[in-house]
Formats: structure tokens, C-alpha cells, sequence
């Protein structure tokens, strides 16, 4: 029999050289450029970007290596033992501005009216390295905007040929559709006769455009970069968990960005998930808590009200599987209490993989959590509320079953709502608890690959919501529960004492990364034996 013990990886051969006067050991095959970032020295560049192919063509980049006969591209250049390198030498300083001057010859003075003004590249080396003023007098040239389709619009004046999106749609999305149409100082970047960025991936060339040339339509007027917040989140509408930046203006959430995360979706967000963010500022928000017969209640009347209307009776749950790991996970709690049991369903829709990328799709299964909402025992199920029996308390988690015909039976035991809208079909609950949704709470989301990851708060909760664990918690507390919970983090700590597979994690062993718990590989083993793309 052959031995099938796996031999160990060899380290990779460490190269020691100097940048900016500063020693730094990088694997062997890394550039210059990258290895720069390890020494703490951003070298200026366009065209380069770690996700996308070498190209060399912007010139940005150049800068003096002791014995190399000319200036070196440093994206292009590996790194070799004891080489020296000087990113800010007065040889290269000088080339750098001669390419920035370059770009400025027909570059528009848009800055004043440019999406991109406040976080273009263009604008931060030109006020770092570039000239105090043109030397340039001629009229400059141009050309009109054009609409490349999807949420795509390129402002042709303003494109300065780095090729990054013409390569994103080539190697990464795998569907050419951009090229570099004519030759010299007309040429633009086109699209083939026929074709549009309508691929389920294709705004990541807005994000990957490092000056004002290509602009998201959602996006176009909204605001300014620096008056935007920003906040590490997850995007929430599939099972992906593709890491995500919130931007929100004056409290209102106005943008979704890719976050990187190489173990997850590396630099980039589906069209989908990016474009999917409007139900977070809906207007038909639950913000007061209620019981029946009032229009408005104190919280903790609603709380002993809900326990009061639970006392002796089987709780059954109708779950969101976009609640956090922390709501979930006391629901769950409330379910064995009361010795009851809870189910959950997913919307759907067609699977969008990114081909450059390994294990990166939109997801079929259209929510966050489906695998935290499987993990603490809510059943899977396309008619949820099968599971009702009479007598039941039916709790209603944030799920409004939107676009279904909904008829409780005369039988129910009570009807407790907690979430941020009131369901069409459960417009006269016993008690409602007003709850935030995942912008503006704290907590984790477990992916399809069993991956665990924070999302952090990035807006305030409206009136008087409060995050579903604390209401969940308090409904508890109110049954009984010797247990009080006042943070996300400590709700996280709970659930890694009491399951196995979340042993060993906490809020800052997550880091803004995540890790998977100590069942993913089975649970990445079941997606691929049963197929199902969630």
C-alpha cells in the first residue's frame, strides 16, 4: 500500500533586500512592489493591482535599483537577494512626474464635480510627486460619456489606460466584452459591437478604476467621499459571506464596497450583493415596541407580556436565516426552554460564479446565515410553518414569507413578532418587539463554508429598535433565564461554551477575517455531496 502520509509543505526561499534603507525578506517571485508594502513604502502605481494580471503599461511605478542599467516597473521586477532599491531617489521622483504630467495633458479638470474626487489615485500622487503647475497651454481633447451598460458609465475624458477593468473582464470575469479601441493619444476603452458589462460581477471595474473614469450609475451625485462613514460588514443577500465596507451618509446607508479577504472573495462583490442594500432604510419600520390594544407599550411591559403569553405553552419560531449567529442562538435557547421548535426558508435564485476565482459565487440560497440558522437547529423547510400545532405561540423572527398567501390557524396560542417590519399576515400580534437589522448591530454570520465573521455597526437603529439578541435575551430573562446578556460579544462567548464546534473562538480571535468553526470541512464536504449551492 503506498504511503499516504502527506509530506509537509516546504517553506518558501526567503529573499533579503533593501528598500527606502529598510531590510525586508520576502518568498522568492514577489515584486518589487509587493515586497515594498512589506517595508511599510507605498510605491505609486495604476495599472498594477494584486488581483489582476501584469500588465506594466502605466509607467507609474518605476523606481532606481543599484546596478540595473535604467529605472525599473516594479510590479514587473522580482525581488533578488541584496538588491538595493530607491522608490524616492531623485531619478526616479523625476521619471514618476514625468508620467504624471503626461496623464494631465488631457485629463479634465473635473475634480469639483468627479465621484471619484476625495479617493482618486490620480489626485493623491499628483499633490504627492506631481508638478506645481502645467506647462501644458493646447485645448484639451474630448470625448463624450458613454454608457457601458449595467451600473456602469464611462466618462471618457477621464481615463488614464491602466487596462485594469479590460483585464478584469478578460482573466478574472472570463467574458471579454472591454478592449483598448484605437491607437496613441485616441485611444479609449471600448466595448465589442454587441456587447455590455452585464455580467453578474462586472461593476468590480468601478471599484478597480483608480480615477473617475468608470462610475457607478446607483452611485453617480450621491455624495462626496469624505463625507462618507465606513464600516467593515458582511454582505448579507447570499450565503457567500462575501466580506463588504457600509458607507453611510448622514445615517443612511448609500454604499456597498468589497472589503478583501483572500479566504473568502479576495477584492470583489457581486452586482447583486453591491446594488442589494435599499431594504435597510425601509420606511415601514416597527420602531416602538406594542402590545395588543395599545399603540405604543414600555419595554418591559412587551417583555412580560411575551413571557406571560409563552408561560406553559410551545414556542414555535419562524426564524430569519438573515438574523446574526447571537439572535439565533437564543432563539434556539427559547425553543428547548419552552420545548418547542422553530424552521426557517430561504428565497432563491440562479447561482453567478466569478470564473477567475475559486470558490467564489453569488450563491443560490439568497440570505447570510442559512448555515448559522442550520447549526443551532432551525428546520429547513419551503412550507415553514408546517411545523405549527395548535396551541402553539408562534414567534415570528424578523421573516415576513413576502409574496405568500400566510393563514394562521384559529387555534394559535398567541402571536409574538419581533422584528423590524410587521408581515403583511400578522398585522394584530399579541405583543411586537422592534428590532435592528444587521447595519446597525453588531455580530457574526457563519458562511457556506462554515466560516465565522463580524459585521460591525454602522449606523443607529431607528426610535427605539433594539439588536434581536437583546430582545430575544430579555424575553428570556423575563421566562426565567438566569442569564443576562448586555454585549454581542458576550452573547458570541456564550455560544462558544455551549457548542463544540464554535470552541476556542471569540470576538477577537475573529479578528475583521473571521475562521471557520471546527465543522466547516463537513460542512464545505455536504455543499459538494448534495449540491446544493448555498
Amino acid at each position: 500500500m503506498a504511503d499516504q502520509t502527506a509530506a509537509p509543505t516546504a517553506a518558501p526561499k526567503l529573499i533579503t533586500l533593501t528598500i527606502e534603507g529598510r531590510p525586508v525578506s520576502v518568498p522568492e517571485g514577489t515584486s518589487i512592489l509587493e515586497a515594498a508594502k512589506h517595508a511599510g513604502v507605498l510605491i505609486p502605481h495604476y495599472c498594477y493591482h494584486p488581483g489582476l494580471p501584469v500588465a506594466g503599461v502605466c509607467r507609474m511605478c518605476l523606481v532606481e535599483v543599484e546596478k540595473f542599467p535604467k529605472l525599473a516597473p516594479s510590479c514587473a521586477t522580482s525581488v533578488g537577494e541584496g538588491q538595493v532599491v530607491h522608490v524616492h531617489s531623485e531619478k526616479a521622483l523625476e521619471a514618476r512626474k514625468g508620467v504624471l504630467e503626461m496623464l494631465l495633458i488631457n485629463h479634465p479638470l473635473d475634480c469639483p464635480i468627479c465621484d471619484q474626487s476625495g479617493e482618486c489615485e490620480l489626485q493623491d500622487y499628483t499633490f504627492q510627486e506631481g508638478r506645481a503647475e502645467s506647462r501644458y497651454l493646447e485645448p484639451k481633447r474630448f470625448n463624450p460619456v458613454e454608457d457601458f451598460g449595467g451600473d456602469v458609465v464611462y466618462v471618457t475624458n477621464r481615463c488614464i489606460l491602466c487596462t485594469r477593468c479590460v483585464r478584469f473582464m478578460d482573466d478574472v470575469a472570463q467574458e471579454p466584452v472591454l478592449n483598448v479601441s484605437e491607437r496613441g493619444d485616441r485611444a479609449v476603452i471600448g466595448k465589442f459591437p454587441g456587447q455590455d458589462l452585464t455580467h453578474a460581477w462586472a461593476s468590480n471595474v468601478v471599484d478597480l478604476c483608480p480615477v473617475g473614469a468608470l462610475l457607478s450609475k446607483d452611485f453617480l451625485n450621491k455624495a462626496r467621499a469624505w463625507e462618507l462613514d465606513r464600516t467593515a460588514s458582511i454582505c448579507p443577500n447570499c450565503t457567500q459571506g462575501c466580506n463588504a465596507v457600509l458607507e453611510t451618509r448622514d445615517d443612511v446607508v448609500v454604499r456597498m464596497r468589497p472589503r478583501a479577504n483572500a479566504d473568502v472573495n479576495q477584492f470583489y462583490l457581486c452586482d447583486e450583493g453591491r446594488l442589494n442594500y435599499r431594504w435597510i432604510e425601509r420606511r415601514d419600520r416597527i420602531e416602538r415596541a406594542r402590545v395588543r390594544g395599545t399603540t405604543a407599550a414600555e419595554w418591559e411591559l412587551a417583555m412580560s407580556t411575551a413571557a406571560t403569553l409563552l408561560a406553559g405553552k410551545r414556542a414555535f419560531v419562524l426564524a430569519s436565516p438573515m438574523l446574526s449567529n447571537e439572535a439565533l442562538f437564543l432563539l434556539g435557547r427559547l425553543v428547548e426552554r419552552t420545548g418547542g421548535a422553530g424552521a426557517f426558508t430561504v428565497a432563491t435564485g440562479p447561482e453567478a460564479p466569478l470564473p477567475g476565482v475559486p470558490d467564489l459565487a453569488l450563491r443560490r440560497d439568497r440570505a447570510a446565515n442559512v448555515a448559522g440558522a442550520e447549526q443551532f437547529g432551525f428546520a429547513r423547510s419551503d412550507s415553514p410553518l408546517d411545523g405549527l400545532r395548535a396551541g402553539d405561540v408562534l414567534i415570528v423572527a424578523d421573516e415576513e414569507l413576502a409574496g405568500r398567501d400566510v393563514r394562521l390557524p384559529d387555534d394559535l396560542g398567541g402571536l409574538i413578532v419581533i422584528g423590524t417590519v410587521l408581515p403583511a399576515w400578522a398585522r394584530d400580534p399579541d405583543v411586537v418587539i422592534p428590532v435592528t437589522n444587521f447595519a446597525e448591530e453588531e455580530g457574526t454570520f457563519t458562511n457556506l463554508r462554515g466560516r465565522v465573521q463580524r459585521f460591525m455597526q454602522a449606523k443607529a437603529a431607528p426610535a427605539l429598535a433594539r439588536p434581536a439578541w437583546y430582545a430575544v435575551g430579555d424575553v428570556l430573562h423575563a421566562l426565567g433565564d438566569d442569564s443576562s446578556f448586555y454585549t454581542a460579544s458576550g452573547v458570541f462567548d456564550a455560544i462558544a461554551l455551549a457548542h463544540p464546534d464554535f470552541a476556542g473562538l471569540s470576538y477577537d480571535a475573529l479578528g475583521l477575517r473571521g475562521l471557520p468553526v471546527l465543522s466547516a470541512a463537513q460542512l464545505a464536504a455536504d455543499t459538494t455531496t448534495t449540491g446544493a449551492a448555498r
